[in-house]
C-alpha cells in the first residue's frame, strides 16, 4: 500500500505545484514556467521541453513524496490539519532550498537564455509552489489515515532499513 500513497501523494502534489506555478507564470509576477525549464535542461532548446519536463516534474515529484512521508511518520501526527501543516512546513523548507539551487546553480547555466536569470521573484515562486506541493502530499498523507490507525501506524508497516 505504501508505494501506492508515495504515487498518489507525489502526482497530487506534483499537480498542485504545477498549477500555482503556471498560475504565477500566467500573471507574469515571474518566469515560473518550471516544466519548459527543466525539459529544456533535457531538450536544450525550448521548444520540444514540454513532455520532458512533464515527465521529469512528476518523476521527481513521486521521489521527493518519499521523505515528506517519512518525516510524517516520524513526527507522528494523528490529525489530517496536522499532517497537512508538517507537509507545508517541509514544502517551505523544500522550497527555500530550491530556490538557493536555481538561483547559485541551474539558472547561469540553463542552455536556454529564459531561464538563465532567476531573481527573489522566481525564488518566491518557487517556494509558494513547494508550499502547494506540501499541501497535496499532505492531504493524501491524511486520507489515507482516515481509519483508526494514524499515519505513524500504517507507515511504521514501510520497511526503512
Amino acid at each position: 500500500m505504501f508505494p501506492l500513497i508515495i504515487v498518489a501523494a507525489g502526482i497530487v502534489g506534483t499537480a498542485f505545484m504545477t498549477a500555482v506555478m503556471w498560475f504565477i507564470h500566467r500573471a507574469g509576477w515571474a518566469n515560473a514556467d518550471m516544466i519548459r525549464a527543466l525539459g529544456s535542461l533535457i531538450t536544450r532548446r525550448y521548444e520540444k521541453s514540454l513532455a520532458p519536463g512533464l515527465a521529469l516534474h512528476f518523476t521527481a515529484g513521486c521521489c521527493f513524496a518519499i521523505p515528506y512521508l517519512l518525516i510524517v511518520r516520524s513526527v507522528g501526527t494523528h490529525s489530517f490539519l496536522e499532517i497537512v501543516a508538517v507537509c507545508i512546513a517541509i514544502g517551505v523548507f523544500h522550497g527555500a532550498a530550491m530556490s538557493f539551487v536555481l538561483m547559485a546553480l541551474v539558472a547561469e547555466n540553463h542552455p536556454v537564455e529564459k531561464f538563465q536569470t532567476a531573481g527573489v521573484e522566481v525564488a518566491a515562486a518557487h517556494v509558494a509552489g513547494h508550499v502547494a506541493y506540501g499541501i497535496g502530499v499532505g492531504i493524501v498523507a491524511a486520507l489515507a489515515a482516515r481509519s483508526p490507525e494514524t499515519v505513524t501506524a500504517w507507515l511504521a508497516r514501510v520497511p526503512c532499513g
